[in-house]
């Protein structure tokens, strides 16, 4: 009787587990858990985002043009100069000695050429006389031609002398013009905004490919710039006039209006052993309401505004899908060809994954532009990233409610 009993339960536990079989089997795979958003129409901006640093846009790298120490130094960094302003003083010593020797052999030519001017006077005095005198019949032959060749080497003396009057006076200029650059003044408005050089030490010229001594920075600091470095991928769609928000790390919690001035046409070169840096651009972007005493050198993080539209319908970016135009079947050959790919997204209809294939325009922060393949309304696929991963047409979905809060502890 009890084996009779353990029977009829093996029976019907088999019974009960082939009844579970064919229901679960008639109800298909289980439905993956996705995240839905629906198709919508909404204003849509995009920027290119990059870091740079806050720079002057007009400025000078004061050098020495002549080396000598620097005896006196009168501006720090920081100051507010005029143009025009004595900013150091180089040694110049050598220079004024060299000046006034020059401007001394001038003077002593000029001297030179009132002497031959003299001797010229005198000597066409003479030929006159020889002249009367040989018509008299009194001087001979070669005294007249003495007479005539005294005047015309006096004529020569002077010609030479004046040339060589002009030489002395490039000379002086050039003197002079040496001279006057041992005095460094300010070539514009600005401020000082960099200070590479102490009272006492020795400003160097540049030579060849190697650059001399830079002793000041001037900066206009009513007009700045942020100069930036864009990616490759993003430079095509950046121009010039486009508006930028700048954010300035100094200045926390303040946005600064700005306009792109400049768009690099060639990349950045890259140092010497960095050829698998990601190749950039430089793009300048001038802000402008600077805030008062901005400095040069601070960092900064500008939104370029490359694009807008408004009310386009639009989906999420992470409900993009990139798969094959023409789907594989198992067993399939290779294609002869890479296979052409095709953007979409998967839409829920009827419990089921279906994908639309869909033609985008306009890429911004979070969303993309829907150009064809949508009408607005539709409820699409937008996550999990795992299951749009694998997720094929026709598989069976069900909306994943979201993970609620924790539950209190007790």
């Amino acid at each position: 009787m009890k084996r009779k009993i353990i029977w009829g339960l093996v029976i019907l536990v088999v019974v009960a587990g082939s009844a579970a079989g064919v229901a679960a089997w008639k109800r298909g795979p289980k439905p993956k858990g996705i995240q839905t958003a629906t198709v919508e129409r909404q204003d849509l901006q995009a920027k290119v985002s990059a870091n740079g640093k806050v720079q002057a846009t007009k400025k000078v790298d004061i050098s020495a043009t002549v080396p000598g120490q620097v005896v006196q130094l009168a501006v720090k960094e920081g100051d507010i100069v005029k143009k025009g302003q004595f900013l150091l003083q180089i040694d110049s010593v050598n220079y004024r000695a060299s000046a006034r020797g020059s401007q001394s052999s001038m003077e002593a030519l000029q001297n030179e050429l009132e002497a031959a001017r003299a001797n010229l006077t005198q000597a066409k005095a003479d030929l006159t006389r020889a002249e009367r005198n040989h018509a008299a019949g009194i001087l001979a032959d070669a005294d007249l031609q003495r007479a005539r060749t005294a005047v015309t080497s006096g004529e020569s003396s002077i010609l030479a002398t004046e040339h060589r009057i002009e030489q002395a006076r490039a000379t002086v200029d050039g003197v002079t013009d040496t001279l006057s650059k041992t005095t460094i003044r300010s070539p514009m408005d600005g401020v000082v905004t960099a200070k590479r050089i102490e009272e006492g030490e020795v400003a160097v010229i540049g030579i060849q490919n190697q650059p001399g001594t830079i002793l000041l920075t001037i900066s206009d600091m009513s007009v700045v710039e942020a100069e930036m470095e864009i990616d490759e991928t993003s430079i095509p769609s950046v121009a010039l006039g486009q508006a930028a928000r700048v954010h300035v790390d100094a200045y926390p919690n303040k946005t600064f209006d700005g306009v792109v001035t400049e768009v690099g046409n060639s990349p950045i070169v890259a140092a010497q052993g960095a050829a698998n840096l990601a190749i950039k651009f430089k793009v300048k972007v001038q802000i402008k309401n600077p805030p008062e005493g901005i400095k040069p050198g601070l960092s900064v993080q500008a939104d370029i505004l490359t694009g807008f539209r408004s009310k386009v319908l639009t989906v999420p970016l992470q409900a993009l899908v990139v798969r094959d135009a023409e789907e594989r079947k198992p067993g399939d050959p290779p294609p002869a060809t890479p296979p052409k790919e095709q953007e979409g997204v998967f839409l829920v209809e009827g419990g089921k994954a279906v994908f639309k294939p869909i033609t985008t325009g306009l890429l911004g922060e979070l969303s993309v532009e829907v150009t064809q393949g949508l009408s607005g309304g539709e409820t699409l696929i937008s996550g999990p990233f795992r299951e749009l991963r694998s997720l094929k047409p026709g598989d069976a979905v069900r909306e994943a409610k979201p993970d609620g809060p924790p539950p209190p502890r007790s």
